[in-house]
């Protein structure tokens, strides 16, 4: 056991340490080359650079090579490396996904989702079909266990329709759908953290040596993330970070046998989804900035995001959306938690 923990421990702060290398070369890197994108929330909008997600993503990988390396140079592994080497491809390729959608600045603001925006990004149906490639290692090697425990049912075998079908919609629709949340400070690596934690958490008692590897390395790049993208914030995540961390903690679910926990985990989102759907997919989540500093909800009563409801319940700040909602994910992650405890997941 102690060896076990050891050798997750070690990558984690790893992890942690590249992450903030990696994001302070990106902020330079990026700004100086132009993958930049708007802060929109504030007095006046700020050009800061964007895609955080890469660097994210390099912490998260290099933990996942470092767990690899020691375990063909220094100790047995106990995980199954090669499960790990195609987690880490999978997630590379979703986040290239992403920094193809960052790449794509203008000079001159332009109608993009809901807004205008100097990021036009991808088309809504590419956004689906190129994060399919995410997909495909993890069903290369069928991933993850044919066998789901479904509350009141048991455990229902799947069999190959587990590999071929339930993976690639899985990631397609968690990666996509964590894209839909966002455009506030600190937002997707606060609610991203609530949900690792909750997924480490489970797998700590529940779920797998590979699940608790992979929550404790995303947990620890997001930690040493959240610096940089909280109110006010230095770097723009961009979708190489959303669509990475969804990928992420998609993977956690399979590779930790945590389905239908990491599915209640993840209702806000889900509710998220069903709220752009309203208005298919046309949506900005920001407000309309007033004199005192709140934000007001740009679609008046109507709610097509969460972010929405939360202005719509009083005048908040940005800083306050964010906690708001990164308290409502604490939420789900709670209910979870309790329901597995007492059994009933």
């Amino acid at each position: 056991m102690y060896h076990t923990y050891l050798t997750i421990l070690l990558p984690a702060i790893i992890s942690f340490i590249i992450t903030i290398i990696a994001t302070k070369f990106v902020m330079s890197y990026f700004y100086e080359a132009g993958i930049v994108g708007e802060d929109h929330n504030k007095e006046k909008p700020k050009i800061l650079p964007s895609s955080g997600g890469v660097a994210v993503a390099f912490g998260l990988i290099t933990g996942i090579l470092t767990y690899t390396f020691g375990g063909s140079f220094i100790y047995k592994p106990i995980l199954d490396i090669e499960k790990l080497l195609a987690t880490a491809l999978g997630i590379m390729l979703i986040v290239f996904v992403g920094f193809i959608d960052d790449l794509n600045v203008k000079q001159r603001r332009v109608k993009a989702t809901g807004m205008l925006d100097r990021k036009k990004g991808l088309k809504q149906w590419q956004k689906p079909l190129l994060t399919v490639l995410g997909a495909l290692p993890l069903m290369a090697i069928n991933a993850g266990v044919a066998y789901v425990h479904i509350p009141l049912l048991g455990l229902v075998d799947f069999g190959i329709i587990y590999p071929l079908l339930i993976i690639p919609l899985a990631v397609i629709f968690v990666s996509n759908a964590f894209n839909l949340l966002g455009g506030f400070d600190g937002l997707q690596p606060g609610m991203a953290i609530v949900a690792s934690l909750g997924l480490l958490t489970y797998s700590i008692f529940y779920g797998t040596g590979t699940g608790l590897l992979l929550s404790s390395l995303l947990l620890a790049t997001l930690l040493a993330y959240l610096p940089f993208n909280m109110y006010k914030a230095k770097i723009i995540s961009g979708d190489s970070f959303t669509y990475g961390i969804g990928a992420a903690l998609v993977s956690i679910m399979i590779m930790g046998n945590a389905e239908f926990f990491g599915l209640i985990i993840f209702i806000p989102w889900i509710i998220e989804f069903f709220l752009h759907l309203a208005r298919k997919f046309d949506v900005t989540d920001l407000g309309i900035r007033q004199k005192d500093g709140t934000l007001k909800a740009p679609y008046g009563k109507k709610i097509y995001s969460l972010t929405h409801l939360m202005m719509n319940i009083k005048p908040m700040k940005e800083y306050e959306v964010t906690a708001y909602l990164v308290a409502f994910e604490a939420v789900f992650v709670a209910l979870a938690l309790a329901l597995k405890f007492a059994g009933l997941l």
